[in-house]
């Protein structure tokens, strides 16, 4: 059935499979069952199908280009996962763009203009957000998916952690270490990260039989600097925190910048506990403990699954879940003060 013009569909007519299956086969052998990749391989050598052909016998206008969103391109945690994207992309004969929103709708809005004029085959989100006004989502959108912070969309694909989950083990991490007075570093008010981490702030709390004090609760925007000021905050405190959870490293160093200048000693005085496990982390004085994402790969597996939703237009899974692992260092190696 030697044929110059097979397709994908051919392939998995002929295997007795779906066309998602194909593609798993063909891009990630491990998640598909020896006897089923054996039977898409006969079917593949049948045809006379290659994997090369894949992307012109699905869409014959492809671009081959795929844009990343990314709402803070000078964020040192979105790095690891832009080279997890850009690796896949290139594996599988696709070119990656980065779009800098600063944080801005309406700057996201404009990277809307690339779909539009069909410089991208599909979109990757960074952001937290849909970059469309609200009420105006396409009625057939692009294909796309939502990395780290999950977008409220049926049928979006979205790769990341569990982040009460995640939140909840570090504030385990700090009570096992006899704090009781711990402080919660948020990010901006709207954001998902802030609300799902604080859940397993108060769900820790509330296990260890630990009353949660709305004082505690600092704001924060994920910068340095509102570390800084969370930091400060303890001037008009009659009761000062023993420990910082701040759910991102970048606003535990600022954390631990002031507490320092202040004289105080961390973890002496103070603990602290930061989020993401960025490269810097590890070189504060003291070093700093943290929860590690899986950052580059969440990146190649976000990119795994846009493709494979461009190429046969079914995601293999909308969700998934990726573990994150307690990084101890000397941010929180001493045990609480008897307060």
């Amino acid at each position: 059935m030697q044929s110059k013009t097979a397709t994908i569909e051919d392939v998995a007519r002929l295997a007795g499979v779906s066309i998602a299956t194909v593609s798993r086969a063909l891009h990630h052998p491990a998640k598909v069952a020896e006897a089923t990749r054996k039977k898409v391989l006969a079917a593949i050598d049948s045809t006379g199908f290659t994997a090369n052909a894949m992307a012109q016998s699905l869409r014959l206008k492809s671009t081959r280009m795929i844009l990343a969103i990314v709402p803070d391109i000078g964020n040192t945690f979105f790095a690891s996962i832009l080279r997890g994207l850009e690796a896949v992309a290139q594996r599988r004969g696709y070119g990656l763009l980065i779009g800098n929103s600063e944080n801005d709708p309406a700057l996201e809005e404009t990277y809307v203009s690339y779909l539009r004029s069909g410089k991208v085959d599909g979109l990757v989100l960074l952001s937290g957000r849909l970059p469309w006004p609200a009420g105006s989502i396409p009625a057939n959108p692009p294909p796309m998916i939502s990395v780290c912070e999950e977008i409220e969309m049926p049928g979006l694909p979205f790769i990341g952690i569990d982040n009460m989950a995640a939140a909840r083990l570090a504030v385990e991490h700090l009570i096992s270490a006899g704090h009781r007075r711990i402080a919660y570093v948020a990010g901006p008010e709207r954001n998902i990260l802030t609300r799902q981490r604080e859940e397993g702030y108060a769900v820790a709390l509330a296990a260890a039989g630990i009353p949660l004090d709305p004082t505690l609760l600092l704001p924060g925007d994920f910068s340095i600097e509102s570390g800084i000021r969370a930091a400060a905050s303890m001037d008009g405190m009659k009761d000062p925190p023993t420990a910082f959870f701040c759910i991102s490293d970048e606003m535990a160093i600022g954390v631990i910048m002031e507490l320092t200048r202040r004289g105080l000693k961390v973890p002496e005085d103070v603990a602290v506990m930061g989020f993401d496990d960025i490269q810097f982390s590890s070189c504060t004085n003291p070093p700093l403990t943290t929860v590690r994402q899986p950052r580059r790969e969440i990146g190649e597996e976000a990119m795994g699954v846009l493709l494979d939703l461009i190429e046969t237009g079914t995601p293999p899974s909308l969700r998934r879940v990726l573990p994150v692992e307690i990084v101890v260092r000397g941010s929180t190696g001493m045990p609480a003060k008897a307060r």
